[in-house]
């Protein structure tokens, strides 16, 4: 009988998508110490409430290009990782879908603050593409309604001000508790519940590894931390974790 391989848990934040070309918010570059009234782009209260809020918002989602990045060498890292035959499961806090459009498989990746690849109806629920709502802003709506019912239009994005999905939260967590090795990458490990993900994994007897260019509040609970980047650092950590399997 062969022996049970070790469950790998990659919790990754928007320091591995940078490479990717789309800016973080919270490191030292980021655009929240650039422009802090950008939060409010991403705050439910302010968005629902302020048609400039929205227009600045779409501005920002037709600049960023989010739809456009491609996966960076350490997306396609964890892919390979994935394909090695070790199991894997991804708990990110992005909303780019790069991980998939890497090739790791969908269904092994949760989502845990929603996606960016998809609007929604504040007030009817329809949700479609966010490519298409795009479109729309490139073709001179500032702010698109929905199609369905004139409601506000927002990404399927859990905002500031929302809980996240207690079910994705609570699929988040029996891995954690289940998993034997927890990567933490490129994330600021400051925004719960998600930052609470690492601890469940330390307490239910999991190895921690943190690649982050940051200092975050569990460098000292860590294994080991990482702080090379991450294009360089992923890749060379996944190449250790196939070469020991």
């Amino acid at each position: 009988m062969s022996a049970k391989r070790p469950l790998i848990a990659v919790m990754t934040g928007a320091g591995i998508s940078t490479d990717s070309g789309i800016p973080d918010y919270r490191g030292p570059q980021g655009l929240w110490q650039q422009d802090p009234s950008a939060q409010d782009m991403v705050t439910i209260g302010p968005y629902l409430a302020d048609p400039e809020v929205r227009r600045r918002a779409w501005l920002m989602r037709r600049d960023v290009g989010a739809l456009a990045a491609e996966p960076n060498a350490g997306h396609l890292a964890l892919a390979e990782l994935e394909r090695g035959g070790l199991p894997v499961r991804v708990l990110t806090q992005n909303v780019d879908g790069l991980h998939q459009r890497a090739g790791f498989p969908a269904r092994k990746v949760l989502e845990l603050h929603g996606t960016a690849t998809e609007v929604s109806c504040a007030r009817c629920r329809v949700r479609s593409g966010m490519d298409e709502a795009l479109e729309r802003v490139a073709a001179g709506e500032s702010d698109p309604p929905c199609r369905a019912c004139g409601g506000v239009l927002r990404p399927c994005t859990v905002m500031f001000g929302e809980p996240l999905d207690p079910e994705v939260i609570d699929r988040a967590e029996a891995v954690a508790k289940a998993c034997d090795l927890f990567v933490a990458v490129g994330t600021s490990l400051q925004v719960y519940p998600a930052a609470a993900l690492p601890r469940i994994a330390v307490e239910h007897g999991a190895r921690l590894v943190i690649v982050n260019g940051e200092p975050t509040p569990y460098d000292d609970e860590a294994d080991e931390v990482i702080r090379e980047p991450i294009s360089i650092a992923l890749p060379q950590l996944v190449h250790r974790l196939l070469d020991g399997a």
